[in-house]
Formats: C-alpha cells, sequence, structure tokens
C-alpha cells in the first residue's frame, strides 16, 4: 500500500461514526521536548510542593492540616470530627481526603511518629476526635503578626502561610521522610532540650562544638543509639551519613525468657519476628521455643521464651546482628530553603534557621511598632482637640451636613482626615477629665514603647536575645528527657560466629596449572598415584590438618587466604579444585606458590628479575577480620622469579641466566613488615643476564657449597660447574 492511500484510509476510519474508541492524531515529538513540557513540571512539582521539607520543618501537607486546625480553633478549643478536618483541610489541599487522613495520622500521638506530636488523637483514631496539642501554639505564635507570608491557595480563594514561624528548630526536632524525583529526604529527629540548648549556644557562637550539646538523634520508639563520635560529626557537618540503633531488653531468669520493650525507629515488630522466624526454620538459631508478641496499653512488648541453658545475652547478640533488632538509620538532611533543595549538616540548618528566624522576629517588632505609630498618630490628634473640648462641640453641632462634620475638624485643629475620623467616633460619655488624662499619659507611653522597638531593630543583638528568651521558656515548658539512650562502641559487645571445625589429617597437593586436592591419609593408602591433566604436574605438597590456614600467592602481586576445611576432601584420581575459578582470581592470574602460614611465624622471600630479594615477616599476611584477598603482597618493580616461606634462616643457592650461582644465608636478609618493598640487592648481575630463580642449597645437589658461598651481600656469586650442573636442578617456579 502506497503511503497516500494509508494515510486516505486512517483519515476516514477516524471519521468513520461506527468506530468506537478515541480519534486523537498521533504527533510526533522530540523526547527532549516531552521531557521538559511534561516531565519537568512534575518532578519540579513534587520536589518543592510536596516531598521535601522547609526550614520550618514541615512538608506542604503536613503545614496546610495544621492551620487549618488552627483557624478551626482547635488549638484551645473542643475537639471535633476527624473527618471536619479532613474536609476543612480539603480547601488548601486539593490531593484527596485519604491523603490528608494519612498526614493526620502521621502527625498524632498515638501513632508515635513523632517526638512531640502535633495531634492529640482520642480512641480510634479512625472514627473518633482529633484536635492540635496545647504545646503546638509554638507553631502559630504570632502568625498574624505578618511573621511570614501569606500565599494563595490552589483556587485563589483564600490565603495560607508559606511558612510557620515555629520559635524552635523543628526541622531538627520532627524526624521527616520524602521521596522525590530524582533526590529523596531523610532527617531524624533529637531531642527538643538538645536543640534549644545547640542553638543558644550557636547564636552566642557559631564556631562552637555542637556534639557537646546536641549528643545523639533522639527517636520516639526509644532503644538505644551505639554512639560514633566521629560518625555523628559527618553527619553533623555534610547532613549524610548512619546511625545505628539497638533495642532494649530484659530477661526474666524466673521464666527463662527474654522481653523486648523498646525497637529501633526503623523497623516494626512484625518484621522482627518474620526474620526471627525464618533464622529458627533455617536452623540458625536453635535456642528459641517460642516468640509473640505482647504489645498492650502498657506498651511495646516482644516475648522470647528460651530453652534450658541458654545464655541470654550471647543469644540477643545473634539476634541484633541477624535481625533489625540492631538497625541503621540513614540520614539525608535534604531541606528546601528560598525553593532550592539542599543537603546541610546541621550547622548549616542552624545557620539557615536562625537567619530565617531573625527574620521573623524583626517583621513582628515592626508590625506592632507600625500599629502602636497608628496609635500614637490617633492620640496626637485627640489630644490637640482635648485641649479645647468646647469648640471641638461647637464645630459639630454648628455643622449642618454629617458629612462635613470630619472636614471642619481638620480645618478647625489641623489635624488629618484619620484623626478628624477617630475623634469624631468619640462617644459623648467619654469626654470627661479621666479620659482626658488616661489618653495623655498612654501617649507618653507609647512613645517609649516605639522607641524601644526601633532600638531592637537597629540592634541585632537585641534580637538574637529575643530569640534566645522564646527557646529558653520552649525548653522550660515542653523539654522532655531523651527517650533513646546513648551507648559507646566500646560498651557494645559483637557477636562472633563460632563454627565447629573437624579438625583430622590431610595432605594437600598444588599442581604447575594451579589446581588443589585435599585428601586424607585413608584416601591415600588406597591410591597414592596423582592424576594431573597432561602437562600438568605437582608443584607443592603438605601434610597438615583440616582446621589450618593457607595463603596462595598468584602472579598479579596479590595473595589469597583461605582454609583447608572450606575444600572438600577428594580422591587422588580426581583433578581437584582449579583455584583460579574457586577463589574467584582475576581473568588470566595464576597462582604461584601455596604457603600454610600456622601460627604467621617466620618469613616470606620473594626473589626479582632485577637481582633483588625481600624478606618479609610472615605477619604481615595476618589480618583481623575475614578478608579473604589482600593486594600488594610482593614488590611489582621487577618480575617475581621465586617465593619461599622460611620458618628459621638457612641456606639458599641463586642461579643467573649466565649461569652463576650464588649461595648466602638468609641471616644476611634484613626483614621487613611492609609487604611491597623492593628488597635489597642479593645478585650482582652482569648485562643482558638475570636472576634465574633460588631454592635451599641443600636441595641444590651442589658438591662444593663453599666455592659459590658470599659472606656479604650483594655479591656476584661463582659460575657454575659442569659437575654442579649435572645434577637434576629443582626450581619452585619451573
Amino acid at each position: 500500500m502506497k503511503k497516500n492511500e494509508k494515510k486516505e484510509t486512517t483519515a476516514q476510519h477516524r471519521n468513520n461514526p461506527n468506530v468506537l474508541g478515541l480519534r486523537a492524531d498521533v504527533v510526533e515529538q522530540r523526547i527532549t521536548d516531552t521531557l521538559e513540557t511534561n516531565y519537568m513540571p512534575y518532578a519540579m512539582s513534587v520536589i518543592v510542593s510536596r516531598a521535601i521539607p522547609e526550614i520550618d520543618g514541615f512538608k506542604p501537607s503536613h503545614r496546610k492540616l495544621l492551620y487549618t486546625m488552627y483557624k478551626m480553633g482547635l488549638l484551645n478549643g473542643a475537639r471535633t470530627k476527624s473527618a471536619n478536618i479532613v474536609g476543612q483541610t480539603m480547601r488548601l489541599n486539593p490531593h484527596g481526603d485519604a491523603a490528608i487522613y494519612d498526614t493526620m495520622v502521621r502527625l498524632s500521638k498515638g501513632y508515635g511518629a513523632l517526638l512531640h506530636p502535633f495531634v492529640d488523637s482520642k480512641g480510634n483514631f479512625g472514627k473518633v476526635y482529633s484536635r492540635d496539642m496545647a504545646w503546638a501554639a509554638e507553631l502559630f505564635r504570632d502568625i498574624d503578626s505578618d511573621t511570614v507570608d501569606f500565599i494563595d491557595n490552589y483556587d485563589n480563594t483564600m490565603k495560607e502561610p508559606a511558612l510557620l514561624p515555629t520559635t524552635f528548630p523543628n526541622i531538627l526536632v520532627s524526624a521527616n521522610q520524602g521521596i522525590a524525583v530524582g533526590m529523596a529526604s531523610q532527617l531524624c529527629g533529637f531531642n527538643l532540650g538538645e536543640v534549644c540548648d545547640t542553638t543558644i549556644a550557636y547564636l552566642k557562637n557559631p564556631d562552637c562544638d555542637l556534639t557537646e550539646t546536641l549528643l545523639a538523634p533522639d527517636f520516639p520508639t526509644g532503644g538505644e543509639v551505639i554512639c560514633d563520635v566521629d560518625a555523628l560529626r559527618e553527619i553533623y557537618s555534610t547532613g549524610r551519613g548512619g546511625v545505628k540503633v539497638r533495642a532494649r531488653w530484659r530477661y526474666d531468669k524466673k521464666e527463662n525468657l527474654i522481653e523486648v520493650y523498646e525497637i529501633p525507629y526503623t523497623t516494626t515488630t512484625e518484621a522482627i519476628m518474620d526474620k526471627v522466624a525464618e533464622l529458627i526454620k533455617a536452623g540458625k538459631v536453635k535456642e528459641i521455643t517460642d516468640m509473640r508478641d505482647e504489645t498492650d496499653l502498657n506498651g511495646l512488648k516482644l516475648t522470647i521464651d528460651l530453652k534450658r541453658g541458654t545464655d541470654p545475652d550471647k543469644l540477643m547478640q545473634k539476634l541484633m546482628k541477624s535481625t533489625t533488632l540492631q538497625d541503621t538509620m540513614s540520614c539525608n538532611f535534604n531541606v528546601l530553603i528560598a525553593g532550592m533543595p539542599r543537603v546541610m549538616g546541621v550547622r548549616e540548618l542552624l545557620d539557615e534557621w536562625c537567619a530565617w528566624r531573625t527574620e521573623c522576629v524583626r517583621r513582628r517588632v515592626y508590625f506592632v511598632m507600625s500599629k502602636k505609630k497608628d496609635k500614637l498618630h490617633l492620640l496626637k490628634g485627640l489630644k490637640r482637640i482635648l485641649l479645647d473640648i468646647d469648640k471641638a462641640i461647637k464645630i459639630i453641632r454648628e455643622t449642618e451636613a454629617e458629612a462635613d462634620v470630619v472636614p471642619n475638624l481638620m480645618i478647625g485643629f489641623g489635624i488629618d482626615q484619620v484623626q478628624a475620623e477617630y475623634v469624631a467616633e468619640i462617644k459623648l460619655r467619654n469626654i470627661n477629665k479621666e479620659y482626658i488624662l488616661k489618653r495623655v499619659e498612654e501617649t507618653s507611653a507609647l512613645q517609649d514603647e516605639i522607641e524601644d522597638l526601633e532600638d531592637i531593630l537597629a540592634r541585632p543583638a537585641r534580637v538574637k536575645k529575643i530569640i534566645v528568651t522564646e527557646l529558653e521558656d520552649v525548653r522550660r515548658k515542653y523539654a522532655e528527657p531523651r527517650k533513646t539512650g546513648i551507648v559507646y562502641g566500646h560498651e557494645v559487645e559483637e557477636y562472633t560466629e563460632e563454627t565447629t571445625v573437624d579438625d583430622y589429617a590431610v595432605s594437600v597437593f598444588l599442581s604447575r596449572e594451579g589446581y588443589f586436592k585435599k585428601i586424607t591419609p585413608a584416601s591415600l593408602r588406597m591410591n597414592a598415584e596423582q592424576k594431573y591433566k597432561e602437562g600438568d604436574a605437582l608443584a607443592q605438597s603438605f601434610e597438615t590438618s583440616n582446621a589450618a590456614e593457607v595463603m596462595f600467592f598468584t602472579d598479579r602481586c596479590q595473595v589469597y587466604k583461605s582454609r583447608l576445611s572450606d575444600f572438600d576432601d577428594t580422591k587422588a584420581s580426581a583433578l581437584g579444585d582449579y583455584l583460579p575459578a574457586r577463589l574467584g582470581m582475576d581473568e588470566g592470574e595464576s597462582v604461584v606458590y601455596m604457603v600454610l602460614p600456622g601460627d604467621y611465624r617466620g618469613w616470606m622471600l620473594f626473589f626479582f628479575e632485577n637481582g633483588k630479594a625481600a624478606k618479609v615477616e610472615l605477619s604481615a599476611y595476618r589480618t583481623t577480620s575475614n578478608r579473604r584477598k589482600l593486594t600488594g603482597a610482593y614488590s611489582d618493580k621487577s618480575p617475581l622469579r621465586t617465593a619461599l616461606c622460611l620458618r628459621e634462616d638457612c641456606e639458599l643457592a641463586v642461579y643467573s641466566t649466565e649461569p652463576r650461582v650464588l649461595v648466602f644465608s638468609t641471616a644476611l636478609l634484613g626483614s621487613k613488615t611492609t609487604r611491597a618493598t623492593q628488597g635489597v640487592a642479593v645478585l650482582t648481575l652482569k648485562k643482558k643476564f638475570t636472576l634465574d630463580y633460588a631454592c635451599p642449597a641443600e636441595a641444590t645437589g651442589i658438591a662444593n657449597l663453599a666455592r659459590y658461598r658470599a659472606r656479604s651481600l650483594p655479591a656476584v656469586g661463582a659460575l657454575l660447574k659442569a659437575e654442579d650442573s649435572d645434577e637434576k636442578q629443582i626450581s619452585l617456579m619451573d
């Protein structure tokens, strides 16, 4: 079908009244244009208007709900139905009743998400009553005194505050979490008293040590914070990091059970019980007979029944490590500042809040001062009239039209229209001596107050003092003891899994191509002939025990550590485990030497192509953690020719490609603790010749070792005699 015919057919179908469905045209558009016109407005709306909190500590949904409750008079009034609040809030928040109700639940006392809830819930919160908490007055103090800007709601029918004028840094007190488009926010809560003390200390000295007053995050669910000072400083300075929180528990010796009564803020009782059940089912926890949730009106309680003889401390250490009874609270202090998302540390947040609160106080002072100036202006006009009240009465009585009263008073006393309107509205009963004296005294007091307010605006120190006074007032009225305890890392005993390994005699074999076998003596007695791939042969073999540790050095300057118990027993007729695949080595990496470190006494000797040798203490390869791979196992400055493990000093023979031989005692080499040391020169080489290999002198078959022996290093060595070279030379690197 031709292109034009296809377009005509499509147009006929679109205009056919018998064809049901939409008849929209397909418009081609660049994906970048679609993102810019459709996706970006959505993304910015989510970031700015929904998910990220602002400097007052609230998201828009929180602010709209609380302001609606404030305007409904619920701060000090009677309770009302939740449905009533939800309906009223929809005048500001158009996202549906379910979202508003969920927001109110999170802010409520019964939900337990906040250290200081803003909504007082009663009974079954879904169907009974709710109202604003009394302490929430600190959110709305002087909101009617022009402390914050007001903006239009979504349909421009009413006004709402852009921010709430909180008298304390609520951004640090109320925990908040939000997921936007391309970014998220996670703020943990701090104790109100500590936040107020820290803010006061910061106002007095911006360089103060925050950790002295702001000890650690505080959570409404209690528990214990495992305090790491360095981690806290990282959070306080960058706004990112994590805090470890663990549950609190007690042991009832009489009933032989454990009661968990406080859990981390980041988990739930259901998640804990599910994980414990999973561990029991997998056979990893065998000390528990039953676990149940006994939470009631007295508070949270998870009960764990123990088997007889169980150590409760060790069991809880295991559960802390394996379940969310110990969890990490991640922090990402992403806050909207002037409409822009910024990740800030605690110090930056305090700086922004203090600057914003200073502006709020200045606006309040200016508002009050303006009101007082307006009143003073009226009283000055009244004062001029009261000096000759009879004249004022005469002007009013002789004025024929009511509309001319104000103009005549303005002409008669030289006052403006506002003053004249005020005088004209005075009741006749107020024209007495007492009223006149009170107004005159009030004028003097107003002038003093205005001068004081002007002084506050002119002196930033006085504004700071007002903020400090308000913070001290909040701390005195509403601060509560910490709910989350603080323990330090060195006080916490970590659980270490004790694995029982069967210890029995084994023989281990390593082939030149990297195949490894572990064989029991009984199996060797039945068949001692080893099987290898074509072209492969035995490189090393040892007799040891199954519990021994083993190290494999590779040609990439790396060493892989493992335990022989990690390898399955095999037979001599099998090829064994291919180590590069079994140990997850890099592509092309191969094993060059196997060591059984034992108690890590002795040395590793590395001989390099450039004639140098490095003597590294075996203890340099000891690790306290379960690290399976160590990089920089030896120097990479020259190719490795031979690696040897020595328990005590002995004589070694070093061969060059000339060929020359040097026999020396390893006692002449100084040992190093640095694995990547380049070593010292041992064999002095002529041009075009290199170090070939090294081996114990007793394994060379040289008849006269004295001919090749050196008393100091480096040395040239001696040319290899024919009778000495006739013996079969053994190289551990062939």
